[in-house]
């Protein structure tokens, strides 16, 4: 049954609006004290006040009595590469004693690592991996979960992750969108051409992800030793012609001028961050470009988080993304997340909540349909084991999420 009431909770924070929120709006939640939400054939169509009747027949609709716990929006994980095979954790014991993450890039470790394992891993293997990491996303309070593919960088093993990625959409309760990430390294087999290897992302490898509909954004890794400025341009501009909405990774170890191409092409996203230019947010600023950041990979590579004060300050629509892959963010920990955000990147709480739903979900051209709790959108939303949204950044690490709702289901109780 999709028709559900939640009663009495302690707060519904709706996070309300239908695009992403910039500067001073991420502070506003537009919380409602002890309200009730009503959701009809998996769609949100009341959201009311205490004194408020509730109009509809209670007996056609499982009861939540929320007395003492906060209801938000299921969060929008806007950035992952959860279907890899492989892991990676000997590079990470090499960066605790030093070693850079481009140097073992170069060396052959991380990404080509990754593409090794996936490569050799066979489509139910990557199927059943993707099952288990959605199953513990979704007990975290993720409802919603972005998917890169970037881990075959050949024809066969990238068009091997899109379709997991399809059959976990048909199996699972989650909520995924693909997006084709092609260009995420050079193979071992194109290394010193990689101008060839983007022509044959644009000549072979969009069309083909287009033709099946595999995937709905594309993706670059724009960054010094790996694309160019110039060459994520060309890929980017290829897959708009394709249909693709434009994602991409731009400043994380340079200064590239990554942000400065996402807002010349008006990507949904520009995601990492941590080595930005002020000219940079200043373009995804007047572009409405999400600047999607990413605390736990900073967290794991030891170095400066990405200045979300400032980004904020200066009126960007920033959202939050855990960035789930083996090498850089084995992790897809939400109460890490909040943590971090707020102690480390100076968000406050609000913002926090703000930049992981409804900014989220702008991350993925999703603002309409999810990421707050509004009439007419789908009714995924969590309950959280205590009355207020402040507990998530507060109960540092701990998962406080009671129960999960998508489309208007229970799907967990933890």
């Amino acid at each position: 049954m999709n028709n559900l009431i939640i009663k009495d909770a302690s707060q519904v924070v709706t996070c309300s609006g239908f695009a992403g929120k910039r500067g001073e709006e991420m502070s506003d939640l537009h919380i409602i004290e002890n309200g009730t939400v009503v959701v009809t054939d998996g769609r949100i169509t009341h959201v009311l006040r205490q004194s408020e009747p509730i109009p509809v027949n209670e007996s056609e609709y499982q009861i939540i009595h929320a007395e003492g716990k906060a209801v938000l929006p299921g969060f929008v994980d806007s950035h992952t590469h959860f279907v890899f095979g492989g892991y990676r954790e000997e590079e990470f014991s090499w960066r605790m004693r030093g070693d850079s993450y481009m140097e073992i890039m170069q060396r052959g470790g991380g990404i080509i690592n990754t593409t090794k394992a996936t490569r050799a891993a066979s489509e139910e293997e990557l199927f059943d991996l993707g099952m288990q990491r959605l199953d513990a996303m979704m007990k975290l309070g993720i409802t919603t979960v972005e998917g890169k593919s970037g881990y075959g960088l050949d024809r066969e093993t990238e068009l091997k992750q899109l379709r997991v990625m399809r059959r976990l959409q048909q199996t699972h309760p989650m909520d995924i969108v693909a997006t084709y990430l092609g260009a995420h390294a050079v193979p071992p087999e194109w290394k010193g051409k990689e101008d060839d290897f983007i022509d044959f992302q644009i000549l072979e490898m969009l069309p083909h992800v287009a033709k099946e509909k595999l995937a709905e954004c594309a993706d670059v890794f724009c960054e010094k030793n790996v694309f160019t400025v110039e060459q994520s341009r060309r890929y980017l501009n290829a897959a708009k012609e394709q249909g693709f909405r434009l994602k991409i990774h731009a400043d994380e170890m340079t200064s590239l001028g990554g942000a400065e191409l996402a807002a010349e092409l008006r990507c949904l996203s520009a995601d990492h961050l941590l080595q930005v230019s002020d000219h940079g947010i200043r373009a995804l600023v007047d572009a409405g470009v999400v600047a999607t950041l990413l605390p736990l990979t900073a967290f794991s590579l030891r170095e400066p988080y990405a200045r979300a004060r400032t980004m904020i300050d200066a009126g960007c629509i920033v959202a939050l993304a855990t960035d789930f892959n083996p090498g850089s963010s084995f992790s897809a920990s939400v109460p890490l997340l909040f943590a971090l955000a707020c102690i480390y990147m100076q968000l406050s709480p609000e913002e926090a909540v703000t930049a992981f739903t409804i900014n989220g979900a702008a991350a993925i051209g999703r603002a309409n349909w999810i990421g707050s709790i509004d009439v007419g959108k789908q009714g995924d939303l969590i309950l959280l084991q205590f009355p207020s949204y402040k507990f998530l950044p507060y109960h540092v690490g701990m998962n406080i999420v009671d129960t999960v709702i998508k489309q208007g289901k229970q799907i967990v109780k933890n």
